[in-house]
């Protein structure tokens, strides 16, 4: 597959693969059909926005970030997959770790390439829904709106996805409460926390995880 060929995250230091325009002009017939000004796409990988900036996309990547420790929990969680109920992907510690500190990583390289990158994280971002989207609204350099009509306190009202698989929780509809996920600080064993603050230090500090819940 072309994808295989040319977004891969471990091409990040030789991104200019052969296939790279072919690759991208996809994405760019995609982003045109939709006829917007606007276009949000939620893909998770740094290898993507690479691909993107590299080749002159007008980019500007939402680095959303959360506490290594808890989405390692997470990654070990089992859940089934809303289509067909079968499990979803789980992976340990080390394997979360490091995916983390490579993705993390990446983007903050991005940037240091003069790519437009805005970090987000989690934990503000269900402190102050409403002030933290406005001010990513502004730092996007979209049109600022006095309120945010989704947003309603610490509740948001979702509409359909388009999305075919993932978490279930992508697939609610209507009124969702914004509540903080701290399960992991009681929930992640010792040994699987020493693992995970091994692997992610010293981008762990960065972002301000330094305490026990983040």
């Amino acid at each position: 597959m072309l994808r295989r060929r040319v977004d891969r995250t471990r091409r990040i230091p030789r991104i200019a693969h052969r296939d790279l325009a072919e690759y991208v002009q996809a994405y760019r017939l995609v982003y045109a059909a939709t006829g917007a000004r606007v276009v949000i796409d939620s893909s998770k990988h740094a290898s993507l926005a690479w691909c993107l900036v590299t080749s002159g996309v007008d980019v500007h990547v939402v680095h959303v970030v959360r506490d290594p420790r808890a989405v390692a929990y997470s990654w070990g969680k089992a859940v089934a997959r809303p289509e067909d109920g079968r499990p979803m992907t789980r992976w340990g510690p080390a394997r979360t770790a490091l995916h983390w500190t490579a993705q993390n990583a990446a983007l903050e390289l991005l940037a240091r390439r003069g790519a437009r990158v805005t970090t987000v994280r989690y934990e503000d971002l269900l402190a102050t829904p409403a002030r933290t989207l406005t001010e990513l609204v502004r730092e996007l350099g979209l049109t600022a709106v006095p309120e945010l009509p989704f947003v309603d306190g610490h509740a948001a009202w979702l509409g359909p996805s388009h999305t075919v698989s993932g978490n279930p929780m992508r697939f609610h509809v209507g009124r969702v409460e914004l509540r903080r996920d701290d399960s992991w600080a009681t929930g992640l064993g010792d040994g699987d926390r020493r693992v995970v603050n091994a692997l992610t230090w010293p981008l762990r500090a960065r972002y301000g995880y330094r305490r026990a819940a983040g």
